[in-house]
């Protein structure tokens, strides 16, 4: 039966039929698998690429917007509640003109999420593109309609707005905000920073004043926009604001922002009644007068300075922690209030000097009151030019017990100066050494190192001085680095100038009779250098050394000339930025004359800008042009 019904069968499984047909049977298994499998990894591969929203945002930077679209949509498809792809999508489609397309997706999307007002803001967007006002307004107003009394939703969708320039909507959503949270002051201080953006800083005073009245801790951040952002008019406008909201309420952190404002205008004496007053309130230390106080002293209102001293130590007394502080800065200004001056005179001194020797005799010299006693020896010996008596009174205080180290430090630098305007080179020299001992690696080691090379100097031995000028070039004050750098510059440029070392000699210790206060002998020498070395080099010093003589007299009539040919007549030589800038000082500080100080401040670091004084020069002019500098 079987070989009746089957014959094809039987004759295709016999001999090499067989082997053929599982052949072909395998080969097409296989290619089916190998198909699948290509197509499936393909598949993988292209939906990972598709999916990629490195990859769209790669195309949407690059403004190939129908590549990020395509991107975009898959991602949204994949991740509904994504604001972020969705926005973007939407942003394609705008930027390809597809509206129709764009609407549809936006109309979709708000209908899976009707909680979600953001969308709203992004539908509106897209009439925003076609220009339909009214059309996105509509949008704009539905999305703070379905605001939620939320601190985050607020803030979402306020935030959403400012991202795209629509400001006056974020201002009502903060204060729809402020309705539904009641709480008047929640978002102050966002709507402070919505109208310092908008430019109106009357409305972002007012916010900023409402943000601190709920958060006293919002002060500094106030003040650092405040110093930034408001001009002379605006702090008048923060002033009244203030003095409005006194009068309803005394809140303190009111007058220490009327104190401030007064700070920022120079008006230390404002201030000054204010912080008072403040400081009575709270029952304070003192802290914040005595800053003021720095603070009006730096600025040279010596007066109001002194007033805040004083009322730091009569107020707190004895046992306040700032008393002898206050004391010795109160004491500096009214020195420098009288020595700054052109016309102070010996009487002026000898009052000083009895105010010293008052205070000393009451409280007693000890270490508690070593900074006074410091500053007593300075008056005696660079104004009185008592030198036996301000080395007296350092070498009593030197004995004295509990001194600090660092006050110990200051006073051997000070006495050693103080020998060496004596004259008695020795102990100058040995003061210094132990300080730089003492303290090699701090700045007033260096200084006594420097001190130290100086005196190797004017004694004549000049390489070893350059050799430690050259080290104290790179010392981490600045004052120091550049006395060092000029005195190095110095004996190079004239040292090896001739056989010998004479004419440099001469000038050294011309130098060092300047300063021991000996001007006439300064003189002589300065003479004698200019007739027997006619042709050297030292011509431009010369004249600069008599203009620091004449300066140090207070004669600056005598002074400014000398400078001035030194700037004119030798440009080139390293003394013409040295005499400019000291020029500039005088013009500054000593005659007034403001506009001839600036001129020449801007000459220095236009004409020297690798002087050492150029950054200094530049500083000084932009605060004479009425620049704000840090």
């Amino acid at each position: 039966m079987d070989s009746v019904v089957f014959p094809s069968c039987r004759e295709s499984l016999q001999g090499p039929n067989i082997q053929k047909t599982f052949k072909d049977m395998l080969q097409s298994v296989l290619k089916s698998f190998l198909f699948t499998l290509i197509f499936s990894l393909f598949g993988t591969v292209l939906f990972a690429q598709t999916a990629d929203p490195n990859l769209a945002n790669q195309y949407f930077t690059d403004g190939e917007f129908e590549k990020a679209a395509a991107l975009y949509g898959q991602l949204v498809e994949k991740e509904r509640k994504s604001d972020y792809y969705f926005t973007r999508y939407i942003d394609c489609l705008t930027k390809l003109e597809k509206w129709e397309e764009a609407e549809k997706a936006a109309k979709k999307q708000i209908k899976d999420q009707p909680e979600n007002n953001v969308l709203f803001v992004v539908y509106g967007q897209i009439f925003e593109e076609q220009g339909k006002t009214a059309e996105a307004e509509a949008q704009y107003q539905k999305a703070i309609d379905k605001l939620a009394s939320d601190y985050a939703a607020v803030i979402r969708l306020a935030n959403m707005f400012q991202n795209v320039s629509k400001y006056d909507y974020a201002v009502k959503t903060y204060e729809r905000g402020a309705q539904l949270t009641k709480d008047p002051y929640r978002f102050a201080y966002n709507l402070g920073d919505l109208y310092r953006r908008k430019g109106e800083p009357v409305k972002m005073t007012e916010q900023y004043l409402n943000a601190l009245e709920s958060d006293p801790g919002k002060l500094p951040s106030l003040q650092t926009i405040f110093a930034r952002t408001l001009g002379a008019e605006d702090l008048q406008e923060l002033q009244s604001q203030l003095y409005a909201r006194i009068q309803e309420k005394e809140n303190p952190d009111y007058i220490e922002l009327l104190a401030w404002s007064f700070v920022q205008k120079k008006d230390f004496k404002s201030a000054f009644r204010q912080y008072k007053a403040l400081d009575k309130r709270l029952g304070e230390s003192g802290q914040r007068i005595m800053r003021l106080a720095d603070d009006a002293a730096e600025a040279k209102d010596y007066e109001t300075a002194i007033a805040a001293y004083d009322y730091v130590m009569i107020e707190k007394g004895q046992t306040s922690p700032f008393f002898f502080d206050a004391k010795r800065e109160a004491m500096q200004c009214r020195r420098r209030k009288i020595t700054e001056g052109l016309n102070y005179t010996q009487q002026d001194l000898s009052i000083l000097e009895t105010e010293y020797e008052t205070f000393l005799s009451q409280y007693g010299k000890s270490s508690m009151s070593a900074a006074i006693i410091l500053q007593l020896a300075e008056l005696e010996a660079l104004y009185l030019r008592n030198l036996p008596k301000a080395i007296q009174l350092l070498e009593e205080l030197k004995q004295m017990p509990g001194l600090r180290q660092d006050a110990m430090a200051r006073l051997k630098i000070n006495l050693g100066d103080y020998y060496l305007m004596n004259g008695d080179i020795w102990e100058s020299t040995l003061l210094y050494s132990q300080v730089d001992k003492a303290f090699k690696e701090d700045t007033i080691g260096q200084e006594a190192r420097f001190k130290n090379a100086r005196l190797a100097y004017f004694n004549g031995d000049f390489q070893w001085a350059q050799a430690q000028f050259d080290v104290l070039k790179a010392s981490t004050s600045k004052m120091i680095s550049n006395d060092a750098l000029d005195l190095s510059v110095f004996i190079m440029d004239n040292l090896n100038l001739d056989t010998t070392s004479d004419a440099i000699s001469l000038y050294a210790t011309a130098e060092m009779l300047v300063l021991q206060n000996r001007f006439d002998e300064a003189f002589l020498k300065l003479d004698t250098l200019a007739r027997d070395f006619p042709e050297h080099s030292l011509q431009d010093d010369i004249l600069y050394l008599k203009a620091r003589i004449w300066e140090k007299q207070r004669d600056y009539a005598k002074a400014i000339p000398l400078y001035e040919e030194v700037a004119e007549k030798y440009k080139e030589d390293i003394r013409a930025d040295n005499a400019l800038y000291a020029l500039a000082l005088i013009y500054e500080m000593r005659m007034n004359d403001l506009e001839k100080a600036k001129a020449i401040y801007e000459k220095i670091y236009l004409d020297y800008s690798g002087s050492v004084f150029a950054v200094d020069a530049r500083k000084r002019f932009r605060i004479l042009r009425g620049d704000k500098v840090q």
